[in-house]
């Protein structure tokens, strides 16, 4: 049995491996320097997941809303932190009042600069928790693939609406040890879903 290649991968590239195994197509953006790993990690992901560059957080988050009402599946959207998240947060509002999963990601400062106000930093859990389903931020990079399947149980399940994930940067461009994405077959990956659909039964 040949052993799955693993190797070190940052925050940004497992992040983007993650979206791509939940079947993630395209993503919506308004590149910023506080989720550069994530950016890069799309080179990785070349006809398979396709960015749409938008020149407004508030476009971006509204194509990601009507993608998700269209498709029945997360709109993902990308921005950056604090007016870059203010921007966007009246997509938001509209996925949550009108019902359509979608998953917004923040970049955040790092967890070394929580609480002091530094590089536009916002506590996005007060700003949009009136408005989301549910809002976290990913402090660890482990957690990543965690996180991530959490987020589209959440916003597809019940009644569907947005999910809000804050990024710190210490997260993105920690390392960890993970599989390659083409390593992993296809076989593993249909018995992974078919056991999380039974699991959601419950």
């Amino acid at each position: 049995m040949t052993a799955t290649p693993v190797i070190k991968r940052n925050g940004g590239q497992v992040l983007m491996q993650q979206l791509r195994i939940h079947g993630t197509k395209r993503v919506f953006l308004v590149p910023g320097e506080s989720y550069l790993p994530c950016i890069d990690a799309l080179n990785e992901h070349v006809g398979v997941i396709e960015p749409i560059v938008c020149r407004q957080e508030s476009g971006a988050a509204y194509m990601a809303e009507a993608y998700g009402k269209l498709m029945g599946e997360p709109g993902v959207c990308f921005v950056t932190r604090g007016p870059g998240a203010t921007n966007a947060s009246i997509g938001v509002h509209t996925a949550f009042q009108d019902s359509t999963p979608m998953i917004l990601f923040i970049g955040q400062v790092g967890n070394d600069f929580v609480e002091r106000e530094a590089f536009q930093e916002i506590d996005y859990r007060r700003m949009f928790g009136q408005m989301t389903k549910w809002v976290a931020q990913i402090d660890r990079t482990e957690r990543i693939p965690e996180y991530i399947a959490r987020a589209y149980s959440v916003a597809t399940s019940g009644r569907p609406g947005p999910v809000v994930l804050a990024l710190p940067e210490d997260t993105l461009w920690g390392k960890q040890r993970w599989p390659m994405l083409h390593a992993i077959s296809l076989s593993r990956l249909i018995r992974a879903g078919t056991i999380w659909m039974r699991l959601r039964r419950f």
